[in-house]
This record gives structure tokens, sequence and C-alpha cells, in this order.
């Protein structure tokens, strides 16, 4: 089965509720429509309720899905929430600098009242970025719902689904950070690997076991870089003793049973990796367009992870279908 249908599939059984704070956008209006055709999730659209409601129909949606259990919109403007919930805002960050007026200006914002319906667990979800840049959709999600704790990075990973059914499962790897952090540090990439293994569980099915990925292998190159890379690993280890990951490691170490047994013989990761984690964003970047583009992989994602609730950033030069689609994968993330 196409891993998109299985999300879908498991979706439909968890049927959990997500706000799409970019009503005011087409895609999202026609998204929102197959969605609860496909009963993938409740939803919650922000914008206009008249326009909305009108545009719903005229895309076919059925009069007794609106303001019903599978759909409601909402216009923050004119939310009893509003004032509440800007108090709210205005106390987690006014010793921060943020004035009542800005706290105002904030909660008019449907990043911001999204992501507070999620904070305040009216809502389980949020997806947004077709219309909006990735920077206002991470920054309302981060200043109203937070960092996951004992965490201190939200970062990202792509699910890549290759044709060589030996690599990962059945084919399957997961990808990160390939989205969000430049360059992270040693702390900063055991986070992003104790998030993805966290996800390789949640989304896939099986126990991570995670590579930290460099150009050296054990020790074969001493730099800076690879230092990192290892104290990484030294770090997770010590957090998390449960997660197989091992490291500094070259990908063909990470991946090819032969070249781990002869680079790594004492690793358990070693030729049997299904997260790869890369040493910066250069490189991860690089290395999923690598994969899509010459091995004709199909890469999902960006996946944001890391946060205390599931926000998910869309392209702004997303389709309908990568809406409904980023939606089913957000519910399947609720805790």
């Amino acid at each position: 089965m196409d891993i998109l249908q299985e999300f879908k599939n498991k979706a439909k059984n968890r049927y959990k509720h997500i706000v799409l704070p970019e009503g005011y956008d087409d895609r999202t209006i026609q998204a929102a429509v197959k969605i609860c055709e496909e009963g993938i999730a409740r939803l919650t659209v922000l914008g206009s309720e008249d326009e909305i409601k009108k545009e719903l129909l005229n895309y076919g949606l059925k009069k007794e899905y609106i303001d019903s259990e599978k759909l409601t919109v909402i216009n923050p403007l004119n939310s009893p929430y509003l004032q509440e919930w800007t108090d709210i805002y205005y106390q987690s960050r006014k010793e921060k600098g943020l004035t009542m007026e800005e706290a105002s200006s904030s909660m008019k914002n449907n990043l911001f009242f999204g992501s507070m319906l999620v904070k305040q667990k009216i809502c389980d979800g949020l997806v947004a970025g077709a219309a909006n840049t990735t920077s206002d959709v991470l920054r309302a999600a981060l200043r109203i719902i937070g960092v996951k704790k004992g965490l201190n990075t939200v970062s990202s990973y792509f699910i890549i689904v290759t044709k060589n059914e030996k690599f990962g499962k059945n084919g399957i790897l997961l990808f990160a950070d390939s989205a969000v952090n430049p360059n992270p540090d040693a702390p900063m990439l055991a986070d992003i690997a104790e998030s993805t293994a966290e996800s390789c569980k949640k989304m896939m099915g099986v126990d991570a076991v995670v590579a930290m990925l460099s150009f050296s292998t054990k020790g074969s190159a001493k730099t800076a870089e690879t230092e990192k890379v290892a104290q990484a690993v030294k770090i997770l280890k010590e957090r998390c003793p449960d997660i197989a990951v091992d490291g500094e490691m070259q990908l063909d170490a990470a991946l090819v049973d032969e070249v781990g047994r002869r680079k790594a013989p004492e690793s358990e990761v070693a030729g049997k990796a299904n997260v790869l984690i890369f040493p910066n964003l250069d490189a991860g970047n690089i290395g999923y367009k690598l994969v899509e583009r010459i091995a004709e992989a199909t890469a999902i994602g960006p996946i944001i992870q890391g946060l205390n609730s599931p926000v998910n950033d869309l392209s702004r030069g997303c389709s309908v279908y990568d809406i409904v689609n980023v939606t089913a994968i957000t519910a399947v993330q609720v805790e």
C-alpha cells in the first residue's frame, strides 16, 4: 500500500481535530472539502465565516457538514476567546518585552490564533504555509505552542521512499534535518536525532537505527566537524540509552552491510540504519534532493518535529492534495 494512503487510513481511524488557519486561500478551502469528504480529520478553518462557508458550499461540501462535528469556521476577530488569549499570550512573554498592544495584534493573526487553539487543546494540530512563509508558521508555533519538554530544538525530517527495499524499512528511510537548522551544534544534533528516532517509531512503526553522518567513520578523520558529530552521539547515548545510535559515520558505512562491517565492525548501526542524521542543513538538503532526483525516490516532507503539539508547514507552491496529505500526517503525529 502507498505510504500516504497508510497515513490517511491511520488518520481516519484516529479522527483528530486539525486547524487550517489559511481559510482565505482557495487551495485550503478545496482541501478542507476533500478532508471532510474522506473523513481524514475534524477541521477548524480560520477566516471570514460567511465567505468561507460560501466557498465550501461552492466546492461541493454538504451543507450539513458545516458547523458540525466535521467542520467549524472561526473568525479570530469575532471570537469570544480573543481577549482571554491575548491576556494569556501577554503574560507568557511580557518579561521578554512583549507589550499588550503587540500581544493583541499577534492574536488577531490567524497563525497565532490557530496556534492558541492547539495550545488550549481545542485542536490537536495545525497545518499552514500555503500562504505564509516557513518562518512565520514556526514563529507562531514556537511562541505559543513551544518546544517539547527535554528538547531545545525544533527540527524537520523527510520520509524518503526508495525503490531499493534492502534499505531501511522496505526501502523507506528518514532524513533529518533537511529543512530547518542551518548549522546545528552537538546538543542540537542530539535533539534532532532523538526527535527523529521518536518519529520513526510513531510514523513507521519500527525502532529507529540512527546513523549520525559525516565524511569520517569512527575517527578515520578528526576535525571540528567530525568531533561535533561524535559529541552528539555521546550526548544522545547518555540521554537515551535505548536508542540504537552510532557515529560519526560515512553514508556507505551506515547503509551497506559489507561496508559497515569493514569500517565499523563493532557497531550495531553500521549497515542497518533507517534514520540518517546529517551534520548540517547543506548536507541534509542536498542529500534528500539527490536521492529524490537521481534515484527517483519519493520525498515526503518536511515534517516538523520537536514541538509540544504537531504543526506542519506547507510550501507556498503546494497543491490541494499536498494540504490533504500533510493534514493526514499531522493527525498521525498527534500523541
